[in-house]
């Protein structure tokens, strides 16, 4: 027995309500289902809509910098000597026969690449050993031929520095040329040491400089370090300097351009152009009044923006921006994304009527298609 047109197409019809039950297609909740969730509806996460104030309470940035152990070291003297280095000793006798250190006849003796050692220490013959680390050549001059006087009458010591070896730093990371360098004239500062490793490989907006020293360590941004002399400090022997890439990113979910997770390119990132990164909002879909950054706000920033004092510890917060309002775009160019940060654009209403009669447009075609049977 066939099946009657009216039959096939009611089939249908229960088969479409069966399949919306169970939603249309979508990318993500929508401005109503994102309220629900508030507090003020039993939910978990406060929901607040941005506007000048909340801007400032939220404008919180990275902030590194070095402390005051790094900050007040002076810079060390180009020729002071330190353990590790190279030193080539000359002595000029004042005698003609019977030298104190040289062959019968000879006046001048030399000593090349003396060693100092892991103690700082140098040994001369007849002087013994000596104290040379934390000295100028000059200082450890007179030191030398002070030890000697007493031995070979007025005798002329020159010292010099011939490696300095002993006084080196070492770069890592993302730096154009890493490798182990000596603390010189000309590299003396964070600055002139990164210039002299051929500066750094990656964009500078991203470049992170981390300084480790006796088990401190401080950090700045590469640009601020460019802009603000203050922060130029003096390297020392054993200095750990490593380049390191911006590791904060924020994820783009919903009617955007594009859903992934972001890097930051900059220090700050407005959420204005946490939307443009990801080219934009998807004309066809997107509802530009429904613009939210989900973020989980340290207790003192979320109390600030609540004008509350009792909240502890870190609160979920959905930060609603409304592009179509006079001062929405203002508001989405001066609100602060964050590391973590999830940017979520909803869909307009009129999309799922769009889906709904897009699944309703099949179902008649469907119907169309049986009754040709």
């Amino acid at each position: 027995m066939s099946v009657s047109y009216g039959a096939k197409v009611m089939a249908l019809s229960l088969l479409c309500a069966s399949m919306a039950g169970c939603g249309l297609p979508r990318s993500g909740p929508n401005k109503a289902e994102i309220y629900r969730g508030s507090v003020l509806k039993q939910g978990d996460a406060f929901v607040v809509q941005v506007n000048s104030r909340v801007t400032r309470a939220t404008a919180v940035t990275p902030s590194y910098g070095f402390s005051n152990g790094f900050l007040n070291a002076g810079v060390i003297g180009s020729d002071q000597i330190a353990a590790g280095d190279k030193l080539s000793l000359t002595v000029y006798e004042n005698v003609k026969d019977d030298p104190l250190l040289g062959n019968s006849g000879q006046r001048l003796s030399q000593l090349n690449e003396l060693q100092v050692d892991g103690k700082g220490e140098i040994f001369i013959p007849y002087a013994g050993r000596i104290k040379a680390s934390g000295k100028s050549p000059e200082e450890l001059r007179n030191e030398i031929a002070g030890k000697l006087d007493s031995q070979t009458p007025d005798p002329q010591v020159i010292v010099q520095r011939i490696a300095g070896d002993g006084s080196t730093v070492s770069i890592a990371g993302e730096a154009n040329a890493q490798g182990i360098y000596a603390i010189e004239r000309p590299t003396r500062t964070l600055s002139t040491m990164l210039a002299r490793a051929g500066g750094v490989k990656i964009d500078p907006g991203q470049a992170i400089i981390r300084v480790t020293r006796n088990g401190q360590t401080g950090k700045v941004w590469l640009q601020d370090l460019y802009q603000n002399p203050a922060l130029d400090i003096a390297l020392r022997p054993g200095d750990q300097i490593v380049v390191e890439k911006d590791s904060r990113a924020f994820t783009a979910l919903g009617a955007t351009g594009a859903q992934n997770r972001v890097p930051f390119e900059t220090q700050t990132l407005s959420a204005i152009e946490a939307i443009a990164i990801v080219g934009g909002l998807n004309t066809n879909l997107a509802d530009p009044t429904g613009v939210f950054v989900f973020r989980n706000e340290p207790s003192e920033v979320a109390n600030a923006v609540l004008g509350r004092n009792d909240l502890v510890g870190a609160q979920r917060m959905v930060y609603v921006l409304d592009l179509t309002q006079p001062t929405g775009m203002f508001e989405a160019r001066d609100f602060l994304v964050r590391d973590g940060d999830t940017v979520y654009v909803t869909e307009a209403p009129y999309v799922q009527w769009q889906k709904a009669i897009g699944a309703i447009t099949g179902t008649t075609a469907a119907a169309t298609s049986l009754t040709g049977q």
